[in-house]
């Protein structure tokens, strides 16, 4: 009996506790919110907590990166407690209600986040299939049913994401675009500042865009995955990434595979995330300042451009390297095929002492190929290449011409030809 009634006490109080701890960590994930980026902001209003469930409002600012300007939207959200976590449902208010129904009339997308009293929090964005016709324009819009869900678990430091986007057809008078088979899976984990690490894979079946009276061109089966980890203890991480087209159609005429592989190796953690910080903060500054006091702005500017100098020289000197170990790109005359990579080594601490500028010690090689027919039925990238070809920067070897080149010493040598560099920074 006492048992029983421990339980039941449990049961009784754990809507009221679960409703406290909801909006003790949604006021929480604003603050973060806001302070981690400058370009949108949360702000929650008319916080009404009952029992069993609650009720508030809020207003999403998004900040234009290039003009200062800010456009703001108002949501409502109902929560509901459980024993051990809350689901939250977010509506848009009721001014908007009607005009989101003329776009969604049977169902209206449904965005809801569901946390848990340990720390983990999955989001959910469903939006129904829609069908939109202007009568007076002829424009149309056909999207399918997609589906996006975010779970946050180990207080923020773990996330993983998925998105599935069937299609989509835009038309016009004189274009139209389909879109098929989008999907993403991304998983991250938080290191240290704002570097972060995962794996990722991006999917797109195919894109095509006919325009009147021009030749309808199209993508097949676009793919792009990626892996950052971390290496040297946590001090350093790796990452690399493959983007891969399967096949380009333009003009009834087809050629491919395309593959590009990228590459970064031995980046110092600590002089990235400075990096990183600096230069969101330079944004940040541009962003609050916009029309205000030019020379707070220019001193604020100036600032970060130090700090980012100074991590530019903790990379360079805890050595890295970084490039495209393969570029190969199908055209119809044949495949251009290339290599550029840049590495700098890791210096002694007196060698650090001594640095004076970032990537004093660079050295890398360039190797890229092409067909001489892509160029001689080109003619604008004939003209381009006609006075590389004159100066020998750019040689024939065959039908294919080619361009080498090697960095070293703040000079790059291009097939002989050497061009020395300015100092950076």
């Amino acid at each position: 009996m006492v048992a029983g009634a421990a339980v039941l006490a449990v049961g009784v109080a754990a809507p009221w506790a679960v409703g406290y701890v909801t909006e003790q960590q949604w006021q929480s994930v604003t603050a973060d919110v806001n302070q981690a980026q400058p370009l949108f902001k949360l702000q929650t209003r008319d916080y009404d907590r009952g029992y069993m469930g609650a009720e508030f409002a809020g207003t999403i600012t998004i900040q234009d990166p290039d003009t200062g300007d800010e456009h703001s939207f108002d949501y409502q959200a109902r929560v509901s407690h459980g024993v051990t976590g809350s689901l939250i449902d977010f509506t848009p208010p009721p001014e908007l209600d009607a005009e989101v129904a003329k776009i969604f009339p049977d169902e209206k997308p449904r965005l809801t986040l569901e946390t848990r009293l340990w720390g983990t929090a999955i989001a959910e964005l469903s939006v129904p299939a829609v069908s939109v016709i202007d009568e007076e324009t002829g424009e149309s819009f056909d999207m399918s049913e997609s589906f996006s869900r975010a779970e946050i678990s180990g207080n923020g430091s773990h996330a993983d994401i998925l998105m599935y986007w069937p299609g989509a057809v835009i038309r016009g008078p004189d274009l139209r675009i389909s879109i098929e088979d989008f999907r993403l899976e991304q998983t991250m984990e938080h290191l240290t500042g704002d570097v972060w690490l995962g794996d990722g894979d991006m999917s797109l079946a195919r894109l095509e865009v006919a325009a009147r009276g021009e030749p309808t061109l199209r993508f097949d089966e676009f793919s792009m995955s990626g892996e950052t980890t971390t290496a040297d203890d946590g001090k350093s991480i790796d990452s690399e990434a493959v983007v891969t087209l399967e096949k380009v159609t333009a003009d009834d005429e087809s050629f491919g595979p395309h593959r590009m592989e990228m590459v970064l190796s031995g980046l110092d953690v600590q002089s990235w995330s400075d990096l990183t910080t600096a230069m969101t903060d330079m944004q940040a500054a541009a962003l609050n300042t916009a029309g205000g006091d030019s020379r707070a702005m220019m001193q604020q500017q100036m600032e970060s451009m130090s700090r980012i100098n100074q991590a530019m020289l903790g990379l360079a000197a805890n050595g890295f390297s970084f490039g495209f170990p393969e570029l190969s790109f199908a055209t119809p005359y044949g495949p251009v095929n290339g290599e550029i990579m840049v590495q700098h080594p890791s210096l002694s601490e007196d060698e650090k002492d001594q640095m004076m500028m970032v990537m004093q010690r660079l050295t890398g090689n360039l190797d890229v190929s092409m067909p001489l027919a892509l160029v001689e039925q080109q003619p604008e990238l004939g003209m381009q290449v006609a006075p590389l070809i004159k100066q020998g920067m750019v040689v024939q070897e065959g039908d294919r011409l080619r361009i080498q080149g090697t960095l070293e010493d703040l000079a790059l040598d291009i097939n002989g030809n050497v061009i020395p560099l300015p100092p950076i920074f």
